[in-house]
């Protein structure tokens, strides 16, 4: 059984990379994943914030995959075919929890 993250929050924060996604096809929501260095696996994501902004290009979620690794969920909602401005830095905000416990059922 996997862990469960409990208790409080050991650390908050704020995480710069610059990301080149890919392109994000029509009328579609599609999660694409990036290398985020000092991501551990157990890590929270708060919030992910792109410098600007796109016309029909939504970002939708994000979470941790795994170590170093962040999930973003992108949404076009165009007849066409939409590419994140390549380069560009995000920024994330993660929580780290104060422990994890195995065998919880919640």
């Amino acid at each position: 059984m996997a862990g469960v993250i409990t208790g409080n929050v050991q650390s908050l924060s704020v995480v710069s990379v610059a990301l080149t996604p890919s392109a994000v096809a029509i009328n579609t929501t599609a999660e694409q994943t990036f290398t985020v260095p000092g991501v551990l696996a157990s890590d929270v994501a708060v919030s992910v914030s792109k410098p600007t902004a796109q016309a029909g290009l939504g970002i939708v979620g994000m979470r941790v995959t795994a170590a170093n690794t962040v999930g973003i969920t992108f949404s076009n909602n165009t007849a066409g075919s939409i590419t994140p401005t390549a380069g560009e830095t995000y920024k994330f905000v993660l929580a780290r929890p104060d422990s994890t416990q195995a065998g919880f059922n919640v």
